[in-house]
């Protein structure tokens, strides 16, 4: 077996992440890739909530959808993940779900929180559950007790040593049920993937902005895109920066803007609804020239939706928000990688060109981990500011529609900030001809940043005959259909930034037939693209149920549209 799928299922606050945290770092240092991805309840307390652990002896960067093991931490797990469960599935449970399990699947029967109370508290129970499933693929039992040793030394030694103790006994009794039900799940190792750090999807968008320069992020809680605040927060004394949490979303844009004025580098992270919100503020920063960055984490629409599910639905909303016209860049990182390095750039697409830039994710690539190598790290960030000098012009008109920024104190000029129309030093003018000239001069940024835009990702053999065209989050997966069926004929063409759009002409006209995959009701980017290369794709594979493209959702979609 080279790649196991673990399934932990619950209500809020029976302690998943806790056995998710111990199992994959311990994971991790035994010598095995993993990828974590989860969906959970709007819920503080109760509902159903599951997180999918993927160990392997490779990289996986993909959802699938099957369940080789499932442990049900509570009632009701078993039918709510009916549709992922094969007569393949395991499932590791205690007796009072026996009623639950349909026939045909195998139930071992685990009596976890009688041994967590034979240890003397029942909190125990998903550090015995961590040390079963680590015993299950034979991982090195010392690394699981340098993990929860680690984890637990903060609440004192005798508790960390009954953790230990706890997670040893989770591991026999692993030993235990393998011997009496004869089966294994034996994956090989790779020794370098010790060195490897487990990241998720916010803790790079926030190392990322921070690579770029970012000295200052604003914000009011929306999830899912909270979780990057949170994570500059934890890291802002070490790092020098200011995290603000605002009265609101549109103060906390604007403050933004006042950042960049006063020659800092800002950050906003909202969601959907948040963003909503700022949308005059965005066409502040379009007529001022003020670059700003905003961080997108889409989640299903309209009003609330779903909050704690994942969409592809705010394209349009990122693409036309403000009134008036005005240039922008909409990045959309497609993993984990690309979000600390896509994230970084922001930063300097905005400053340079003086221009919004938003940073597209979705609630999957937030929350989802794996292992990856090291980051590349900025050693000088380039700040695109000049010294003013006493005819200073922050609105000078030039051919490219980039005029120098200064700051204030910087130089003997004078910098007026405007968001009414403006003559060249920034003074109100209502003159037709500099209003006529201003609007042209901001739009001929469009030229540059055409220039400057991103390459989609091809991947497939040259003579393909059907592409998929993908973007953001669902890369990884439209890949691995392609790793499996390039003998049919299929690539992929996968945009990280979604505007300006590249002009791909030449792919799209080549295939056979072409189809936009995406995870909203009515195809943006296709539309996008129709608008943009003059090219019309009519067949769509759509999910908007709230959860990821899976291989098998998308292989299934595939086999009905006669490519397979």
């Amino acid at each position: 077996m080279s790649t196991l799928n673990i399934v932990l299922g619950g209500a809020a606050g029976q302690g998943i992440n806790t056995t998710e945290e111990l199992l994959t770092k311990a994971l991790k240092q035994s010598g095995f890739n993993i990828f974590a991805t989860k969906e959970y309840m709007s819920r503080v307390r109760g509902g159903i909530n599951t997180t999918t652990i993927s160990i392997s002896s490779s990289p996986v960067r993909s959802y699938r959808e099957k369940i080789d093991i499932l442990v049900p931490f509570t009632k009701g797990v078993v039918d709510w993940t009916g549709g992922r469960l094969s007569e393949d599935t395991l499932i590791l449970g205690e007796k009072y779900l026996e009623q639950e399990i349909p026939d045909g699947l195998t139930h071992v029967i685990v009596e976890i929180e009688k041994l967590a109370k034979e240890l003397g508290n029942k909190l125990f129970a998903n550090t015995i559950l961590s040390g079963l499933l680590f015993g299950i693929v034979k991982a090195d039992k010392q690394a699981l007790k340098k993990v929860v040793e680690k984890k637990f030394s903060s609440k004192g030694e005798e508790v960390a040593a009954k953790n230990v103790q706890a997670a040893e006994k989770g591991y026999e009794l692993s030993e235990e049920i393998c011997k009496e039900y004869d089966f294994s799940y034996e994956i090989e190792r790779d020794s370098s993937v010790c060195e490897d750090i487990v990241i998720n999807g916010s803790e790079a968008i926030a190392l990322g902005s921070l690579n770029g320069g970012c000295n200052f992020v604003s914000f009011y809680p929306m999830s899912p895109s909270t979780n990057v605040a949170v994570e500059l927060a934890n890291m802002a004394e070490e790092m020098g920066i200011i995290v603000e949490q605002f009265e609101d979303e549109i103060a906390a844009s604007n403050a933004s803007i006042g950042a960049w004025f006063g020659g800092g580098r800002g950050l906003v992270t909202t969601s959907g609804g948040g963003f909503s919100l700022m949308c005059e503020s965005l066409s502040l920063a379009g007529m001022s020239e003020s670059p700003v960055v905003i961080h997108l984490a889409q989640r299903p629409g309209p009003a609330t939706g779903l909050p704690t599910r994942t969409a592809q639905g705010d394209l349009n909303l990122a693409l036309y928000a403000g009134h008036g016209d005005f240039p922008r860049v909409m990045y959309a990182p497609s993993n984990i990688e690309e979000a600390y390095a896509l994230s970084t750039k922001a930063f300097d697409t905005a400053d340079k060109f003086q221009v919004p830039v938003i940073l597209l994710t979705d609630e999957y690539l937030v929350d989802m981990y794996y292992n990856v190598g090291t980051l590349e790290v900025n050693e000088i960030v380039d700040k695109h500011i000049v010294e003013m000098n006493s005819d200073y012009k922050r609105y000078k008109l030039s051919k490219n529609g980039i005029s120098p920024r200064g700051i204030p104190g910087y130089g003997e000029g004078i910098i007026i900030a405007n968001g009414n129309e403006h003559d060249e030093y920034g003074d109100t003018t209502e003159e037709t001809g500099l209003t006529t000239a201003m609007q042209e001069k901001r739009m001929k940024k469009l030229e540059g940043l055409n220039d400057e835009a991103l390459e989609p990702f091809f991947y497939g053999k040259e003579n393909y005959s059907v592409l998929m065209v993908s973007w953001g989050s669902t890369r990884d997966t439209v890949k691995s259909l392609v790793d499996k069926y390039e003998d049919k004929g299929l690539a992929m063409l996968h945009f990280s930034q979604v505007y300006p759009v590249y002009d791909a002409s030449d792919y799209l006209k080549k295939a056979d037939q072409v189809i936009a995959v995406e995870q909203n009701l009515t195809g943006q980017f296709a539309d996008l693209i129709h608008r943009e290369l003059d090219i019309k794709i009519s067949e769509r594979i759509l999910k908007y149920d709230g959860r990821q493209i899976s291989e098998e959702f998308l292989e299934k979609e595939l086999s009905e549209k006669g490519v397979l």
